[in-house]
């Protein structure tokens, strides 16, 4: 076979529908467009995105970039040099806030940075691996909490009313 010898296969080339050459043949007057719309004039095209006048999408979001997660924890870090400070055998939440380590109404995370040498009873909603460790080590116990329950709001716009 020789470059003079290639062919297109059989039935694969066609030649375009001649539109809106008088009303006689299949695609004559609205060429095959119907009647009337936008659709049917000019370009005919509708940009990508386009909401028929209604502020679009792209332009309905927030401007910057980014997520934020609505169902974030938030914890306060306390370490262990800070609890070995407090000088105290149960380390509570409520030892933390009279102390102003921590505020009111935060969920505490320990962490092992620092080190603790009596044995201490720790209460706190997290703790790190090597936290716990390191209470275990000088004899102490850890005690998870349970994070307090939050209900979220229902969103804007789902509530019905009737009227």
């Amino acid at each position: 076979m020789r470059l003079h010898d290639l062919q297109p296969a059989e039935g694969s080339r066609k030649s375009g529908k001649r539109l809106g050459r008088g009303i006689g043949g299949k695609g004559g007057k609205t060429a095959g467009k119907g009647t009337k719309g936008q659709q049917s004039r000019g370009r005919g095209k509708v940009p990508v995105g386009f909401e028929g006048g209604q502020v679009p999408l792209y332009r309905r979001t927030p401007k910057l970039p980014g997520f934020t997660n609505p169902f974030r924890v938030e914890y306060e870090a306390v370490n262990l040099d800070t609890i070995s400070e407090l000088g105290v055998a149960e380390v509570t939440p409520e030892v933390l806030v009279e102390a102003g380590k921590v505020s009111k109404k935060a969920l505490i995370k320990v962490l092992g940075r620092g080190d603790i040498s009596s044995a201490v009873t720790v209460k706190a909603h997290a703790f790190s691996a090597s936290a716990e460790d390191a209470i275990a080590k000088a004899g102490g116990t850890v005690e998870v909490l349970d994070k307090p329950f939050k209900v979220r709001p229902a969103a804007k716009g789902n509530q019905h009313t009737n009227r």
